[in-house]
């Protein structure tokens, strides 16, 4: 029995390509994939490949974080306006979050780790205002004193909302304050998941009621 030669990657159909190299990371296919061919290339430059971005475990020291940012438009910029879901560790800032929200008018999933003090309340408020579609937002370890309100309204189509800080997402207003918002501002909500000092049953009735599609409550206590 002869020997099989080995397979030349660079022949696999340009469907199977994508399958493999979509697993891979934004900085792995930019800076690695991207070079090995002219295959691979035109594969990882096709808008298809750019729909869903994760870079949140892309989390440098402050001397990297401007390069991380121009990998992110590069991201965004192959997308071609497809973009739909989009994850981002620290290096986010106003001026890139913007940027996202000017050329991802569909999109559906937008999250934020560790994203204060680079991001500031009206910069992310600026940004919602731009994606109407946004259907999942997720904001971790931040001190921005949101409003909820704001967010609802202009996201009339809003599932799930994470709020996730132990730096102190709550920190100069009530809990039920952040309930009310909540109650009033997003009707289509399915699954909730936030941190609370003292959230009376009171409000916490309000947020099923005002959520009458709401299927998962997640409330998490603060330790002081």
């Amino acid at each position: 029995m002869k020997d099989e030669e080995p397979r030349n990657w660079a022949d696999l159909p340009s469907e199977l390509t994508s399958l493999i190299l979509i697993r891979l990371s934004v900085a792995d296919i930019l800076d690695n994939a991207q070079k090995v061919c002219r295959p691979w290339r035109r594969v990882c430059k096709e808008p298809s490949m750019w729909r869903k971005i994760d870079m949140r475990s892309l989390i440098r020291d402050r001397g990297m974080l401007d390069p991380l940012a121009i990998m992110c438009r590069h991201a965004v910029d192959r997308s071609e306006g497809g973009l739909v879901k989009i994850h981002l560790g620290n290096f986010v800032n106003d001026d890139l979050l913007d940027y996202i929200a000017d050329r991802s008018r569909n999109l559906r999933s937008l999250g934020l780790g560790m994203c204060f003090p680079r991001v500031t309340r009206p910069g992310l408020m600026n940004a919602i205002t731009k994606l109407p579609l946004l259907e999942t937002l997720e904001v971790s370890h931040s001190c921005l004193n949101l409003s909820l309100e704001d967010i609802g309204h202009a996201c009339p189509q809003l599932k799930t909302l994470k709020l996730n800080s132990s730096g102190g997402f709550w920190n100069s207003r009530n809990d039920d304050d952040y309930a009310l918002e909540i109650a009033k501002s997003m009707p289509e909500l399915r699954h909730l998941h936030l941190y609370a000092n003292n959230l009376s049953d009171t409000r916490l009735n309000a947020i099923l009621d005002g959520c009458p599609h709401l299927e998962r409550l997640i409330t998490d206590v603060l330790q002081a």
